[in-house]
């Protein structure tokens, strides 16, 4: 398949499809470093484990995506408490998502991985992807070895992104010390981990401390919106904040749409911090590509959003969160139809 210029038709038009900041990608090369260590089977496998770039571009054709932001998310309890192996993946998984985004500028990104808890590691790969590989941001687990982000123990990290202003991309997982539960952890413990997560970056005082740090909470930003209420009816009990704080705080987070941005869901998201700080996600492939299909014609038909919240959300709210994205595809970057 030949790669087409980004959300450009047929008839010449200007591209203007999706940006996309929560696209999952597994090179060749950071595929076999899973399957070596036994984190993947070598055939078969979850979605996101069939990963090819001449289906992740078809599927991007298809729906409208004009770029993507790739990131590989891997949890801390696939590091295992092992430095070594953790400089190793977050080395491979960088390298290796860089290498796609430069060769194809137009249709990718990418969020570098960052390896918590380990600290130096962390701080290492942050000046590699930033300085080396021109990283559009970072992405990270909700929570690691037990503490979840907002813990002073990772207050050197965020120090440094603070410096660098960078956008950073939180990615959950199953929750730690839980169960296992009769359903899949991706339908409601996915959205629990998220928001206790930003739950602790909002009361450690981390968005005070950091404010050049841009946050985006996936998945519509779990529970937060939706139960953001408690936090002050929590401070009767000594555990909350006030509603000014609070409805601060939900102004301080970018929310992405993958799931559930849906008629349930977003006149709260909506109503809770507005069209401007809502990204398009698709989740891809974590979500396989039918799943995309439906996901992003269903925000196009969304009965909550107007012209103009579909604009800022489908585009425009990340071109402004990523400028050097603005730069590449910019419309004076693509030939003249005449």
């Amino acid at each position: 398949m030949s790669e087409h210029p980004p959300g450009r038709h047929s008839d010449g038009a200007r591209p203007s499809g999706y940006i996309d900041v929560h696209h999952h990608m597994l090179p060749p090369t950071l595929k076999r470093l899973a399957v070596d260590r036994n984190l993947l089977p070598p055939v078969g496998g979850p979605p996101f484990a069939t990963w090819d770039l001449a289906a992740a571009l078809k599927t991007m054709d298809m729906n409208g995506i004009e770029l993507g932001l790739a990131s590989a998310a891997i949890p801390s309890e696939f590091l295992g408490g092992d430095a070594p192996w953790a400089a190793e993946i977050a080395r491979t998984a960088n390298e290796s998502l860089a290498e796609i985004a430069h060769q194809h500028p137009r249709r990718f990104g990418f969020l570098a991985y960052v390896p918590l808890p380990f600290m130096e590691i962390s701080l290492a790969e942050i000046a590699y992807a930033f300085d080396e590989l021109d990283a559009d941001g970072v992405v990270m687990g909700c929570h690691a070895d037990g503490a979840y982000l907002g813990d002073p123990a990772l207050d050197e990290v965020f120090a440094e992104l603070n410096l660098r202003q960078a956008v950073v991309l939180i990615h959950p997982f199953n929750l730690p010390a839980c169960s296992v539960s009769p359903f899949p952890a991706f339908i409601a413990d996915f959205m629990l981990d998220t928001t206790r997560a930003a739950i602790q970056l909002i009361t450690s005082g981390t968005l005070d401390r950091y404010p050049e740090i841009s946050f985006i909470l996936p998945h519509a930003g779990g529970f937060l919106p939706y139960q953001a209420a408690r936090l002050t009816l929590a401070a009767a009990l000594g555990h909350g904040l006030d509603a000014s704080t609070v409805q601060a705080a939900l102004n301080r987070f970018h929310y992405d749409t993958a799931g559930p941005m849906s008629p349930y869901a977003t006149p709260t998201l909506l109503a809770s911090v507005g069209a401007t700080r809502i990204l398009y996600g698709s989740d891809y492939n974590a979500v396989p590509a039918a799943g995309v299909s439906v996901a992003s014609q269903g925000l196009k038909n969304d009965p909550s959003l107007d012209a103009e919240a579909f604009r800022l959300i489908s585009r425009e709210n990340a071109l402004r969160l990523f400028p050097a994205v603005a730069r590449r595809v910019a419309p004076e970057n693509f030939p003249s139809t005449g």
